[in-house]
């Protein structure tokens, strides 16, 4: 495993995460990443763990609290080994089953408090405000999380899909120790906004680094995918032109993977973390095998003109 410093935390941090969007199952609006079997979740959260990665994230809106309570029942006996990363401020309505933004003082330190009942532990590390809510002033949102912090029950304030401008407005109330945005190699939207966190000393973590499973290799026939897969509802590069292009970035990605006899997986999971400004990259894994072949990642690098073939390629392609 490779392992990047986060100075606030005094710590090495794995370079990749373990993602857990996938394991919460169906929202209320019926949306999924297909079947799940919480047993073989936890066994591949427990396989990163032995294979070297000390961090997990989820969220209350996976599953509705689902993936925050399967994350809760792989910590057993090994919490003290791995930082723990939530966040608050989203939900899906059962009402019109949209996504609701509410980040108000009061509504924040409820959501802690049932995050840190479905994870069964007493501290959240890495405590995130999941999207900007525009109808809440930040100061709020911030004095919330503030009060978290002194009262123990979270360690650290991150901010995921923010952009600089309310980061930088955050930073008035309170210190912001990490953000989450996107970045992949099918969406690299946010690469100047890492690079300026990096710079500022707030660590990065990059969420959709596999692109929903894309770069896996894995869905090569968009057909397959059911009408409520949450990948056609989230991902623009599910739908057309988008995906064609993919299909050709595939290609080389094929041709890389091959000549290191690795998986395709494994290049693209190369690729993010071999960025500097990429702390760690979340990678999903459904069962152990995915999540071991993974994690071999790191007995290998990609070379620098492997990368900027790569690069050169999603530049050619317009994908990003």
């Amino acid at each position: 495993m490779r392992y990047k410093y986060f100075k606030n935390a005094g710590a090495d941090i794995s370079a990749i995460t373990v993602g857990t969007w996938g394991i919460g199952g169906a929202n209320s609006a019926g949306l999924s990443w297909g079947p799940i079997n919480d047993e073989e979740s936890i066994e591949a959260i427990h396989t990163m763990i032995d294979n070297g990665v000390n961090i997990i994230d989820t969220a209350p809106v996976y599953g509705e609290g689902h993936s925050e309570k399967v994350v809760g029942k792989a910590l057993k006996g090994i919490r003290n080994k791995v930082f723990v990363s939530t966040k608050f401020g989203t939900y899906i309505s059962h009402y019109n089953f949209k996504s609701v933004r509410d980040s108000r003082y009061d509504t924040v330190i409820k959501e802690c408090d049932n995050s840190l009942k479905n994870l069964q532990t007493d501290y959240i590390d890495f405590y995130i405000m999941h999207w900007p809510d525009i109808n809440t002033p930040i100061e709020e949102t911030m004095a919330a999380v503030t009060k978290l912090q002194k009262d123990g029950k979270i360690r650290f304030i991150g901010m995921s899909n923010s952009p600089k401008e309310l980061i930088t407005e955050a930073q008035k109330y309170a210190k912001i120790d990490i953000i989450q945005p996107p970045f992949s190699m099918v969406e690299q939207s946010k690469k100047e906004l890492l690079i300026w966190a990096k710079s500022q000393g707030i660590f990065t973590m990059a969420y959709g680094s596999l692109g929903g499973g894309i770069l896996t290799g894995g869905i090569r026939d968009l057909s397959k995918l059911k009408p409520n897969d949450m990948r056609l509802a989230f991902y623009p590069f599910f739908k057309e032109p988008q995906f064609s292009k993919i299909m050709e970035l595939l290609k080389g990605l094929d041709k890389i993977a091959g000549a290191h006899k690795k998986s395709v997986a494994q290049v693209t999971i190369n690729w993010s973390t071999q960025k500097d400004y990429v702390g760690t990259a979340l990678v999903g894994a459904r069962n152990s095998k995915r999540a071991k072949e993974n994690c071999k990642a790191f007995e290998w690098e990609l070379s620098k003109e492997e990368i900027d073939l790569i690069d050169s390629e999603i530049k050619r392609l317009n994908i990003s």
